[in-house]
């Protein structure tokens, strides 16, 4: 083992035990059966072993080329978990899709195995709620002492999301007879419930009163989050125009695809008719998850031994069901392959109907050749890649986003939207959505105009009203609660809903020029895997290493 592989193994299990909720995320065993600290002091510990292992890094020897992509991914990395801390970029720390709230119920979700389900562990991180959630409570408190406090957009959101915690714990003592004595497990969700009501009062009641309203946070404040979730910098007003001219692209796809469903038909009514159509209908939470497990098990059977090669271990994804809301998320297998790669596609109504038409695309987004393919592929890849490397997935989205995002584009390539239906779902919610966060998100938080010829309160700078608008009206997205849940989203982590188009983007253009640089030679699926074998990294560096010279057929 080389001094830089030593160091990258003992950062992950030093990272891993200061963080367990992150450790469970990216597949890190062996802290099952903790939460995360989320007091001052555990934050402080925290930052202050980026630094360390950053100092370590500058002197650790670089020989190979695999060995100078590890450094450069791991130096990035610490540099910015660094800046991020020395700006308080999270000293509020309320956010809507990944915050501590949110990694809490999923620390305890992915514990969840049904039948398989470590009881023990599950237990323990119960019964740490409290503690968690009164450290986090403190820390809260001492953002507030300073003049900070999250939005008031974060705060009301964290304190619904507690209270609707609480029936999913509910569900875990009420449901199957399970591995640890009933009494135990009833007083330890009746104690978390109890810590979560209490945690939403406190947000509710003394926090809210104290947030600002104004969620804008600013472009200096946005270029680090570009940092953090894309691994480039960007120039943000010429990115605006890009999404808008993305934005128009997509429309002008979507109309060509809505008149092949139904001529002369305008694209509302074609989406319309789609959502009340009964043959893309599914009845009830179960039928709908037998059918994705259909959807998944179909697509890798198709592309295993043509444009892709997918190992044994990753022939299977679980695909589960969450009573929440929010988007479908993908959780890559466990470091020792315990824990199968897993797709949580969220649903308020165990007993709704399901419209269909929008769910393939998803599917490949997060599934094969998606996500799944992508993150286990890199988790398997114990030859060219530091433990680092292969557990580090959640920390680059742009990579990682931006390859589910190809990788929709990829299957429409490929013919696998013989449904034309599915084809204008992966329009409609995977291509148009991603576009439309791109202005969103620079404009809600550079506060920007809305160009002329656009159709849409042209000249007025955006607030999270007209994005609630433009969504439900420029982009047809519905239900309205998605529609909160993506402005709230925007708002609360600058920079991560743009890493999906912006990452397409790259990988694309990357691949184009991969394609003129081997000419004849070139092959497609010889490209994904070195593309792959990569590991993830931020988006400067991987257009380097795609297009290299020396990477040529």
């Amino acid at each position: 083992m080389t001094a830089l592989n030593d160091l990258a193994d003992r950062y992950v299990d030093d990272l891993a035990e200061l963080d367990p909720c992150l450790a469970s995320a990216m597949g890190v065993t062996g802290q099952d059966d903790r939460l995360t600290d989320f007091g001052p002091q555990a934050v402080w510990e925290r930052t202050e072993l980026a630094r360390r292992t950053a100092k370590e890094l500058q002197s650790a020897a670089v020989t190979t080329d695999s060995e100078r992509i590890a450094a450069t991914v791991l130096g990035e990395r610490l540099a910015t978990e660094t800046a991020l801390a020395d700006t308080a970029a999270y000293a509020t720390l309320l956010e809507t899709l990944d915050g501590p709230v949110q990694r809490i119920r999923q620390a305890v979700e992915l514990l969840d195995q049904g039948p398989d389900t470590p009881w023990d562990a599950l237990l323990a991180r119960l019964g740490a709620i409290p503690s968690t959630l009164l450290g986090l409570r403190e820390s809260l408190e001492a953002a507030r002492r300073g003049g900070r406090v999250a939005p008031y957009r974060q705060v009301v959101r964290n304190a619904r999301d507690c209270l609707d915690t609480r029936p999913y714990l509910e569900g875990l003592s009420t449901g199957p007879d399970a591995g640890v004595p009933r009494e135990a497990l009833n007083r330890a969700v009746a104690a978390a419930n109890d810590a979560l009501t209490r945690f939403a009062g406190y947000l509710t009641n003394e926090l809210a009163p104290l947030a600002p309203e104004l969620d804008a946070l600013g472009e200096d404040r946005y270029q680090l989050g570009v940092r953090e979730f894309l691994g480039t910098r960007l120039d943000l007003h010429e990115t605006y125009a890009w999404g808008w001219e993305e934005l128009h692209r997509i429309q002008r796809d979507m109309a060509e695809a809505a008149q092949r469903i139904a001529p002369g038909e305008p694209v509302p009514a074609v989406l319309a008719a789609l959502d009340g159509d009964p043959r893309h209908h599914i009845r009830g939470a179960a039928a709908f998850r037998d059918w994705l497990q259909e959807l998944a098990d179909g697509a890798i059977a198709d592309l295993d031994g043509t444009h892709f090669t997918v190992p044994e271990a990753l022939r299977r994804i679980d695909c589960r069901i969450s009573l929440s809301e929010g988007p479908a998320v993908y959780l890559a297998p466990s470091e020792d392959l315990s824990r199968p790669g897993t797709i949580w596609w969220t649903r308020a109504d165990p007993d709704a109907l399901i419209p269909t038409w929008t769910v393939p695309g998803t599917m490949f987004h997060e599934g094969v050749p998606g996500h799944h393919l992508q993150l286990g592929t890199t988790a398997l890849n114990t030859t060219t890649l530091n433990r680092f490397q292969r557990l580090a997935c959640e920390l680059h989205p742009g990579h990682c986003e931006g390859w589910g995002l190809y990788a929709e584009r990829l299957m429409d390539e490929l013919g696998h939207f013989a449904d034309p239906a599915h084809r204008l779902g992966m329009l409609a919610t995977g291509q148009l959505l991603r576009a439309a966060r791109i202005v969103l998100d620079i404009g809600l938080h550079l506060r920007l105009p809305i160009p002329a010829g656009t159709g849409f309160h042209e000249g007025e700078r955006w607030t999270a009203r007209l994005g609630r608008a433009f969504l439900l009206e420029h982009c047809g997205l519905g239900p309205a609660g998605f529609v909160d849940f993506e402005i709230d989203r925007y708002l609360g982590r600058p920079g991560q809903a743009i890493a999906y188009k912006l990452g397409e983007k790259v990988w694309l253009e990357s691949r184009d020029a991969a394609r003129r640089r081997d000419g004849a030679g070139f092959d497609l699926k010889r490209f994904h895997q070195q593309a792959l074998d990569l590991g993830p990294m931020g988006l400067d560096l991987l257009r380097t290493e795609l297009t290299r010279a020396d990477r040529a057929g």
